[in-house]
């Protein structure tokens, strides 16, 4: 399975809030690096952040873009995130159902047609001024 695939596979469980669909494309020892936060290793701890995120926002990416280097260890992906903050996360402005909009970008790993790393980045204080407006 070429990179690309494994990624587009795992956005479209993103979109369709399948978090199972999600633990699929990834590996058992998965690094995720959250944009201004922690590395959260493991599947277990991917799947409580993707519980987490549920609860405060509802999220579908669109206009996506992806790349992938010869031998498929590496993928990128361009995206806008369409969302709308549902419940407060802790440390951040207070959740009234805001919508907002933002370009982000994730960077992959792979190995064994499995998602070992992915790195996302987004401009969080857009994200802060889009819902404190």
């Amino acid at each position: 399975m070429s990179a690309k695939t494994v990624i587009r596979d795992y956005f479209e469980a993103f979109n369709a809030g399948d978090t199972e669909g999600m633990l699929d494309c990834l590996s058992d020892d998965i690094a995720p690096h959250v944009n201004e936060g922690q590395v959260r290793m493991g599947r277990a701890k991917f799947a409580e952040s993707c519980a987490h995120m549920e609860r405060c926002y509802r999220e579908e990416l669109t206009d996506m873009v992806i790349f992938e280097v010869e031998g498929g260890t590496r993928a990128a992906a361009e995206f806008i995130v369409n969302g709308t903050y549902l419940e407060t996360d802790e440390g951040l402005p207070e959740a009234k159902g805001q919508t907002y909009r933002l370009p982000a970008g994730s960077f992959f790993s792979l190995e064994g047609g499995k998602i070992t790393r992915v790195v996302t980045y987004y401009n969080l204080a857009d994200w802060v001024r889009q819902v404190s407006a």
